[in-house]
């Protein structure tokens, strides 16, 4: 860490300066808000970042100007909102009710009212992100509503009422009164982000550091042991909600500022492993359509706002939704330490369940994905379409050439104890002609592959027919394109073939 650092947490909280004093590290955004803010609009459902009954709306500063993103504050710590805004849905009306309150009152979109202030601000983020222009041909305006609506649960009202209280919503512009505020939240966040030293909490429960620049963390990780990195805590946050544990040291990567850029070379898109799905999402979907739709099925645009990929990656699940997909595009990981930096292809990363190649000192830098892939499409086996947890992941690279397979890189997740490519179904294909006969000689290799595992989410035998019935699939669509095989909206996904 920097010799410069300070050691009280500062927010705005609604529109209100707020300098405070940690005890707890692991102490979370929703759990101040209710037991010493007082602000009890904001509620507690699962405490997991599932139902969306917690979301309260952060507002940050990028490139000089402020945005909005809708969150879970259940699983997110307090001194992560350092430098940022919080809303609550206490913030929302000020004398009259905002245009999506309204609406949501004139069109009958809450009954019991729990699941309503996290919906209220699910919209409003919509909204102040320019809800009115989503509104252009209505399948985005829907698409726009649907995505920022799928991490919330109303088990009362129906979506029917909820969405017809949006798009009335989106035709109001944001008023004078709601512009003038925001300039003035964006100036004090301005303001705070020119201060240079770092925050280095000495709460009772342990330390809580956020270095600003990767060789601070370096040097963090370096001085001390037993160190839990958190990006985006969607998956470290219900280590502490959720199994009871305690984080003796934090150290958090919400303020790496290099860790958080997007860089576009010749060959490969370069990615920071603080970039978070949203942010990292345009630049994927222009390498692959199909990537892009998978990203827009990971967890809820709340958890998209607060994950990670560099996280999701360095955290090891064997369920993971990026590694299969980006293992198959051929994408590599950037280590970082003290010592210096050394690069990994992803597949080699992971070496056995709850164990990656990491050195002491070593973390997750940067993800160096190619930006050109030949016939490739990933898809998503679950048990609902949007937020589940994946049962079979499959990704598919291949390049096809006169009717014959040149070359094939082929990954999987859920079916192993790690991400991994399938060897032996890759071998099966290359050499050979593209067609049904090819394709059942290498479903035998998927079996010789993968022994996959029954749990909750599926049995073995049905991960086994998924990642065949998937094989089948991808030679199926790159015979016709007209066939309706995508859940989603199949105009978004492009032509086949070179993407």
């Amino acid at each position: 860490m920097s010799s410069e650092t300070r050691n009280r947490v500062r927010f705005l909280l609604g529109w209100t300066p707020m300098e405070i004093s940690i005890e707890d590290s692991n102490q979370t955004v929703l759990q101040y808000l209710r037991d010493q803010a007082c602000l009890k609009g904001t509620k507690e459902g699962c405490a997991e970042g599932d139902c969306g009954a917690c979301t309260l709306v952060v507002g940050d500063v990028v490139d000089g100007k402020i945005t909005y993103s809708s969150v879970n504050s259940c699983i997110l710590f307090l001194p992560s909102l350092d430098g940022k805004q919080i809303l609550t849905v206490e913030s929302v009306a000020d004398g009259a009710l905002h245009p999506v309150q309204q609406a949501m009152v004139d069109l009958h979109g809450s009954q019991c009212g729990f699941c309503t202030p996290g919906i209220i601000m699910s919209l409003l983020t919509l909204h102040l992100n320019g809800g009115a222009k989503h509104l252009n041909g209505g399948v985005k305006n829907r698409q726009a509503i649907d995505d920022a609506l799928a991490g919330n649960l109303c088990r009362c009202t129906g979506y029917g009422p909820i969405i017809d209280a949006a798009e009335v919503a989106y035709s109001t512009p944001i008023d004078e009164a709601w512009q003038r505020q925001i300039q003035n939240a964006q100036a004090q966040l301005i303001a705070w982000s020119k201060d240079t030293a770092a925050l280095k909490v000495e709460a009772k429960s342990g330390p809580y550091m956020a270095p600003k620049t990767s060789d601070q963390l370096a040097t963090c990780l370096t001085n001390h042991s037993d160190v839990t990195l958190v990006a985006g805590a969607t998956d470290v946050g219900l280590w502490v909600t959720k199994m009871g544990k305690r984080l003796n040291l934090i150290i958090s990567l919400a303020d790496v500022a290099d860790l958080k850029t997007i860089c576009i070379t010749d060959t490969h898109l370069d990615i920071g492993a603080g970039v978070t799905y949203s942010n990292a999402h345009a630049a994927l979907s222009d390498i692959s359509p199909s990537l892009g739709e998978l990203i827009r099925r990971i967890g809820s645009l709340q958890v998209r706002n607060s994950g990670t990929i560099g996280g999701n990656i360095a955290n090891g699940s064997p369920i993971g939704d990026m590694p299969p997909a980006l293992i198959a595009m051929g994408a590599s990981v950037v280590l970082r330490s003290a010592q210096g930096k050394r690069e990994v292809p992803l597949e080699d990363f992971f070496i056995e369940y709850g164990k990656q190649d990491l050195q002491s000192g070593e973390f997750v830098s940067r993800v160096l994905v190619p930006r050109y892939v030949d016939t490739f499409r990933c898809y998503k086996v679950t048990k609902r379409f949007d937020q589940d947890i994946t049962a079979v992941l499959g990704a598919f690279n291949l390049c096809i050439e006169a009717g014959i397979v040149t070359s094939a890189r082929i990954a999987f997740g859920g079916m192993a104890g790690t991400p991994a490519r399938a060897s032996a179904c890759e071998v099966a294909l290359i050499d050979r002609p593209w067609n049904m006969e090819t394709i059942e000689l290498a479903k035998t290799g998927l079996d010789d592959d993968f022994v996959p595992m029954s749990d909750m989410r599926a049995s073995a035998q049905y991960r086994s027919l998924a990642a065949r019935n998937l094989l089948e699939r991808f030679y199926l669509e790159t015979q016709n394109s007209t066939i309706p095989l995508e859940l989603a909206n199949r105009s978004a996904l492009g032509k086949l073939g070179h993407e």
